[in-house]
């Protein structure tokens, strides 16, 4: 339990409330810990590439409506 960060600068990413398990070998979460938490760029249709809102870090994608429950997004 508890905030995940960024591995680079410790800013707040994700709280534990939002991980879910999902098939993928990564942490699976719906949303993150503040509204600046992450930057977003769209990479594909359907796929945002996701790095920390402080320092850039690439973090990942949020695959959108791939989250557990229908309309949510899966970082």
């Amino acid at each position: 339990p508890g905030i995940y960060v960024c591995a680079k600068c410790g800013h707040e990413l994700f709280s534990s409330r939002a991980k879910y398990e999902h098939s993928s070998p990564w942490p699976a979460f719906t949303d993150t810990a503040h509204q600046d938490s992450v930057a977003k760029r769209e990479e594909r249709p359907g796929a945002l590439k996701v790095s920390c809102g402080k320092c850039g870090n690439g973090l990942g994608h949020e695959f959108l409506n791939d989250g557990p429950k229908r309309g949510q997004s899966r970082f």
